[in-house]
């Protein structure tokens, strides 16, 4: 038995829980936190709180139906996730996408990454104290969905495109908002990096927060501007380029320490090569011969011409037919990669020939490197466990799929 100063030695510990529906976690998941005063002793993160089923969802809806589950992992930038899927079902399918198709899709995706990318470091400078950056840059944030509704009719949860290509063309006003955020949001990035990169409060709290090794997080699997923050040049979009990516040229940022200040000028430094892809790709367009071309010509997957589907037997059988999911898939398995907002975002999907996926499996990067989160804060105040949360950008919907 231990005597009365043996007991009295021991220390006592906190049990703290962050979540699930804490306002600083930006998401619904919760930590079990040992804690010694305000030091962080153990972390234990709990997830699967709006766990809704994708995978067994996707069995049994026909493959142009799953687009919109697909909006629903990270909502932050929904096109990524909206193209990496018909990309995958054009890879079953054997499908060719027309250069000029491939080059608007690339547009809609870095406009994506933007508006991923200024909620994330944004949100960094709320949960360090710094308001005014957040209230700034949001604007622009908002000026991307203002294009994406033109594109789509939607802002957040875009369903954006069809399998083989848009389901329509950009419109005059889209490619005047474009013009006009290439123009505009460059001045607005600068200001925003003003108030923070070399901000002496800022940086105190940022570096050496939540720092992770290159070892390490390769271990885990990281992708993304999280593992480019440790200093691991892994990109999806220059190691298996897909939509004409291999068209571009862009730079791929890289930290070294992989603390949370490093991650966020990743993400700082990628907006500015988002912003030069875009450009490029305006550039390739209004080169092109073909101003007109938004899909490629798969009748079987690609919803006619109301006038077609009124007027003509063809158009009509086409038109039930992709409706109702009665288009037969080859059979087979693929595996398609697409650098979404967070990181390499895949798609496994089997078919067994029928109207719905045999299997389909989502990698969601938000799942992989959020099981590094209590290593990342073990020792750490409880303040830097939110910094750092934060800086990895875990987005609960992508987590929990």
């Amino acid at each position: 038995m231990n005597s009365n100063k043996e007991i009295l030695k021991e220390k006592e510990y906190t049990i703290l829980n962050l979540g699930p529906t804490h306002p600083a976690t930006h998401g619904i998941f919760q930590n079990v936190m040992k804690m010694d005063g305000e030091l962080i002793v153990e972390a234990e993160p709990t997830i699967g709180y709006i766990h809704r089923a994708f995978e067994k969802l996707a069995e049994r809806r026909p493959y142009n139906q799953i687009t919109p589950i697909t909006d629903r992992l990270n909502y932050c930038s929904s096109p990524i996730n909206n193209m990496g899927w018909h990309m995958t079902v054009e890879k079953l399918a054997g499908i060719e996408i027309p250069k000029r198709v491939q080059y608007l899709r690339v547009i809609i995706m870095e406009l994506a990454r933007i508006a991923d990318h200024i909620i994330c470091n944004s949100v960094i400078g709320v949960d360090s104290g710094a308001m005014t950056g957040f209230l700034y840059v949001f604007q622009w944030r908002e000026f991307i969905y203002e294009i994406y509704e033109e594109l789509c009719g939607a802002r957040l949860t875009t369903n954006i495109g069809r399998i083989g290509g848009l389901e329509r063309d950009f419109t005059p006003l889209a490619w005047e908002k474009i013009h006009k955020l290439l123009k505009e949001f460059p001045e607005g990035l600068k200001e925003f990096e003003n108030l923070l990169v070399r901000n002496r409060i800022f940086m105190d709290r940022t570096i050496n927060c939540g720092p992770i090794t290159a070892e390490r997080a390769l271990q885990y699997g990281f992708t993304g501007p999280n593992l480019r923050a440790a200093g691991v040049d892994y990109d999806v979009r220059v190691m298996n380029p897909y939509s004409g990516y291999e068209d571009f040229t862009f730079d791929i940022p890289l930290g070294t320490n992989g603390d949370t200040y490093d991650r966020f000028m990743v993400r700082e430094q990628e907006m500015w090569q988002s912003l030069s892809i875009i450009r490029q790709a305006v550039e390739k367009l209004e080169k092109m011969e073909d101003k007109t071309t938004f899909h490629a010509d798969v009748p079987n997957f690609f919803l006619p011409e109301k006038e077609d589907v009124y007027n003509t037997m063809e158009g009509l059988i086409y038109h039930f037919k992709i409706v109702m999911g009665e288009t037969e898939m080859p059979k087979g398995e693929v595996y398609h990669a697409v650098e979404g907002g967070n990181g390499e975002l895949g798609f496994y999907l089997v078919s067994d020939g029928g109207r719905t996926p045999y299997r389909l499996h989502f990698r969601r990067p938000c799942f992989i490197y959020y099981q590094a989160y209590p290593e990342m804060v073990k020792g750490a105040f409880l303040s830097d466990a939110i910094l750092t949360m934060s800086s990895m950008n875990v987005i609960a919907g992508e987590l929990d799929a």
